[in-house]
């Protein structure tokens, strides 16, 4: 008969099990990390002192008619629009306004620190993904969910972050977070091929996507001269210059047309989540 473990001894034993059991660290593209023992970060900009940046993104010319989608073999998703659903590419609205252009301060924030916000949700409703760009902050939490109660599959494939590869085969939350800038990260869905979204990374909390009527705005920026790009999936990136005083409010605008289509955003391999719910190698990807 084994003699009965001392106190300490059980404790190192269950710390060592704990340990094994419990896998290790995400690095990246996993569920939402954790925020750990250290205080949480404060902004260091005053914003007594700050200034804000807005405008609008123009489409000049006659806009591509839009792409309608087929939900045919998804009766689930298709009863829940009125009219055939057309895909969110090109969105322009009465007054020529673009939507779905991420904006964003490119350059000027070297120095500052900025807290990490509460979780963003990706919500998957009518078998399209609503927003259709989003910008995050580093580290901070995406909330992925099936509103649709239909298998969807998320497929991102950043070039800069760890790729993920997960299924939602009901109504069901997903976690995940990007460590790492990067503008932009697609995403799409391997069951419904019509479905894509685009993710904005990056170190602060200056950015905004576009309303139908194409305006935009960065708030609460300290004063100083900075870098904003307007990124749009088919029409690629423009930036400006602007200085942004104490109290005041800056105005930029941008305008996109047809003629700068062709610029689309690579897609990576995908990876995919094995049997246990461990990233794995996609087939022929070639990742570290």
């Amino acid at each position: 008969m084994f003699a009965k473990p001392t106190t300490g001894l059980a404790l190192l034993l269950a710390t060592f099990l704990a340990a094994g059991c419990g896998g290790g660290g995400d690095a990246g593209g996993g569920p939402g990390a954790a925020a750990g023992d250290d205080e949480p970060m404060t902004s260091s900009v005053d914003a007594s002192t700050a200034g804000n940046v807005s405008g609008t993104v123009s489409f000049t010319g006659t806009p591509p008619a839009p792409e309608p989608i087929d939900m045919t073999e998804e009766q689930v998703c298709a009863e829940q629009y009125s009219s055939r659903p057309t895909t969110q590419t090109v969105v322009v609205g009465d007054g020529g306004g673009l939507a779905n252009v991420f904006v964003h301060v490119r350059e000027g924030l070297s120095g500052h620190t900025f807290p990490t916000p509460s979780a963003a949700v990706l919500d998957q409703e009518g078998c399209r993904y609503h927003p259709h760009v989003l910008g995050l902050q580093t580290g901070q939490t995406m909330t992925i969910r099936n509103s649709d109660g239909v298998l969807h599959n998320i497929n991102a494939s950043p070039s800069e972050n760890r790729p993920f590869n997960v299924s939602q085969p009901v109504e069901m939350d997903t976690e995940r977070s990007f460590p790492v800038e990067e503008v932009m990260i697609p995403l799409r869905c391997d069951v419904h091929g019509w479905m894509a979204a685009y993710v904005g990374v990056l170190p602060h909390p200056y950015h905004s996507v576009t309303a139908t009527d194409g305006s935009f705005s960065l708030e609460t920026l300290p004063p100083g001269d900075y870098v904003v790009e307007a990124w749009h999936e088919r029409y690629g990136v423009q930036t400006q210059n602007v200085t942004v005083t104490t109290g005041g409010t800056a105005e930029i605008t941008f305008e996109f047309n047809e003629a700068m289509a062709g610029n689309p955003v690579p897609l990576a391999e995908p990876w995919v989540l094995t049997h246990q719910g461990e990233p794995g190698h996609a087939v022929g990807a070639d990742r570290p």
